[in-house]
């Protein structure tokens, strides 16, 4: 199942032939991630969230999309590829914002950021087909949430967003598959199968957003999606560890340890990933 698999449904099934990346770079690769099955409940999700108003830049229509409340939510760990998890709920399920008018959507630190040439590229290959799934519940499903970046995901390819966009929302997008396999009841009778589905397609993201994220190193100006070269080059770091690519992280794991302005936190995040590298077979 491809990334771009299921945009008929939102009647963007002409998206489907694109390229994901401007330059991209076709690499094989491996995953080998173990991890024990584990449930986590929710309780009461609506508490801790809330409407917020927008303003889409494309079709000037006023919508309102669920926002988590700052501060009300609890981080208790992060992934080593900084993914943050949250005790009250899965907080990136909420982050992309879509018009609903329009089918416009994007991450909320790009929403607003569209130039005359993306906005005419938006409305002739999103708002023209586009075909609007509301959301009837309280809370976002996974499904629907990962629809939501899916879309992202569209606008993005249409208005030829920088790799390092693309690549942030693939990889926003596999974490948001991680938190719903986290969340899988082991019991059920379809566990092992639901899981082996989400594993695939994470790796698939995973593997996309390192190559969008290398070819985004290599050509865009810092900070690169919010990060300086330190962080975003423990981030592919760590993305080559979760995809098997041993080259790749065993390069950027030794530029983190020699480097002269990688602090000390960060560099025994990246030791962590060089014992992480040595069990990789």
């Amino acid at each position: 199942m491809g990334i771009f698999s299921g945009f008929e449904k939102l009647g963007l099934g002409n998206i489907e032939g694109e390229d994901l990346f401007e330059d991209p770079r076709k690499k094989e690769v491996t995953v080998k991630k173990e991890e024990a099955p584990k449930k986590l409940q929710l309780v009461n999700e609506e508490d801790y969230l809330f409407d917020k108003k927008y303003k889409c830049p494309v079709c000037e229509s006023e919508f309102e999309a669920k926002t988590v409340r700052t501060g009300k939510v609890r981080m208790k760990n992060v992934d080593i590829d900084l993914r943050p998890d949250y005790d009250e709920l899965d907080q990136n399920k909420y982050d992309v914002i879509a018009c609903p008018a329009c089918g416009y959507a994007a991450l909320g630190r790009y929403f607003p950021n569209l130039n005359k040439y993306q906005i005419d590229d938006i409305r002739v290959k999103i708002c023209m087909n586009y075909k609007h799934e509301p959301c009837r519940d309280a809370i976002y499903s996974y499904d629907y949430a990962k629809r939501l970046y899916q879309l992202a995901l569209a606008n993005a390819v249409v208005k030829k967003a920088k790799n390092s966009e693309k690549a942030y929302i693939c990889m926003k997008s596999a974490w948001v598959i991680r938190g719903e396999t986290q969340r899988l009841d082991p019991n059920d009778e379809n566990y092992k199968t639901k899981k082996a589905e989400n594993d695939a397609q994470e790796k698939e993201l995973l593997t996309n957003a390192l190559n969008g994220f290398v070819m985004a190193r290599q050509t865009e100006e810092f900070p690169i999606a919010g990060m300086d070269s330190t962080t975003l080059d423990y981030l592919m770091a760590a993305l080559a560890v979760e995809t098997g690519q041993k080259d790749i992280a065993s390069r950027m794991i030794s530029e983190i340890l020699t480097s002269r302005v990688a602090n000390s936190r960060i560099k025994d995040k990246a030791r962590t990933l060089k014992e992480m590298l040595g069990e990789i077979e």
